[in-house]
């Protein structure tokens, strides 16, 4: 993102998202679980990752988590424990990350791309069982192969409609992987998300809810089988040392991002407040404007990992805001299906992506992290009112 700041608007340009502030408010604490991991000598799959794998284990309320090195790398894990491979169909949605396709290609698997919500941004349980049901048309799985997961994406810190996917998993006999990339802390029905499904997986790429200082991943699941291949795959297939009972990966959560990672955890639930206030802050200021807002599942529990309008006057919106000193990103430019290395061969669900490739030409991700300030959201709240009055709209 270029950091200048607008000939009219002197003063500090607004990061998106900034992972640095967090590190300088609790800089003491990070430095000194830095210090002791430095100091003590082991830096791979010690006493700290094994500490974090308790604590986020707890945290959600599950049986097991397994740090590794990636959130790709979680995901791929999930679907190799869950005997997802070559030959089988994983469906999952093209407004994400391209991780999550990444992750199913990994595993040999293919991927069939579903519609998300117009509302929620989420994986449409309507398209879900439609595209499960053409995929057995005549009462036989079709020449895509064997039909075996569902990869729901919890987008944006919103949670999936996981009531609805997980029964429709239940009754298809499909494993349901989450991806939790984007939805640390985030819950429906009082159930966080990672505790739906068979396998859930985590990123804590340094912008997320709950971020590292480099890249690291964790998995979760209730399945004691499934967490013991997790462990075995992510070192190589060792149970003894040097010794591979099963072909592996080299996928480790180090000590460092571990030791991090017990830090942020600690504030996780009192910096999803934050965003959350700062989501209100917003709301209060943009209700009056033409934008699409957020929209939240009565049900659901959000953390506002990113806060997401929607505009068809989006680049106008994103210059102007830009030229006042207000860095935006967009989450996500394009639609796996129509990326480079992917358009033309990628499978599409029943009923198309309609609502995916229009969200990719309208959506915005505001500042949001929570170290921001309610007078830096506001800035940001009232530059919007003034463009929305003084920019007329395409209709």
């Amino acid at each position: 993102m270029e950091e200048t700041k607008a000939k009219d608007h002197p003063g500090e340009f607004l990061l998106p998202t900034n992972p640095l502030a967090f590190y300088l408010a609790h800089k003491g604490e990070i430095d000194a679980a830095i210090a002791k991991v430095l100091n003590g000598g082991w830096y791979i799959l010690g006493k700290e990752a094994e500490a974090f794998d308790q604590e986020f284990a707890q945290y959600l309320a599950v049986r097991h988590a397994v740090g590794v090195a990636s959130g790709t790398d979680a995901l791929h894990l999930a679907l190799r424990v869950s005997g997802i491979g070559p030959g089988d169909v994983v469906i999952t949605v093209s407004h994400t990350a391209v991780a999550t396709v990444a992750a199913i290609e990994l595993a040999g698997a293919a991927p069939v791309l579903v519609d998300v919500d117009p509302v929620t941004f989420t994986m449409d349980p309507n398209q879900l069982e439609d595209t499960i049901k053409e995929h057995y048309a005549g009462g036989k799985p079709t020449a895509r192969g064997r039909l075996k997961g569902i990869i729901p994406v919890h987008l944006y810190g919103q949670p999936a409609d996981m009531p609805a996917i997980v029964e429709i998993a239940r009754r298809y006999d499909m494993y349901v992987i989450e991806d939790c990339a984007q939805s640390h802390g985030a819950s429906i029905r009082g159930l966080k998300t990672g505790a739906w499904g068979n396998l859930a997986a985590f990123s804590f790429y340094p912008t997320k809810n709950l971020g590292a200082l480099g890249d690291g991943g964790a998995l979760a699941t209730n399945d004691q089988e499934l967490a013991e291949r997790i462990r075995l795959l992510r070192e190589y297939g060792w149970r003894e040392r040097y010794v591979s009972d099963v072909p592996g990966m080299n996928t480790r959560l180090d000590e460092l991002q571990a030791a991090i990672l017990r830090v942020k955890l600690h504030y996780l639930d009192r910096e999803n407040d934050r965003r959350r206030e700062l989501a209100r802050l917003y709301d209060s200021f943009l209700s009056a404007t033409t934008l699409m807002l957020p929209k939240v599942r009565v049900d659901a529990h959000h953390v506002y990992h990113q806060y997401v309008v929607r505009t068809e006057r989006r680049d106008a919106l994103r210059v102007f805001l830009k030229d006042n000193s207000v860095g935006t990103l967009i989450h996500y430019p394009l639609p796996v299906h129509l990326q480079p290395a992917y358009r033309e061969r990628i499978l599409i669900g029943a009923g198309g992506l309609e609502h995916t490739e229009r969200l990719c030409r309208e959506i915005l991700s505001l500042p949001m992290h929570p170290q921001m300030s309610d007078e830096q959201a506001q800035r940001v709240g009232e530059l919007i009112l003034q463009w929305d009055r003084q920019t007329p709209s395409k209709a």
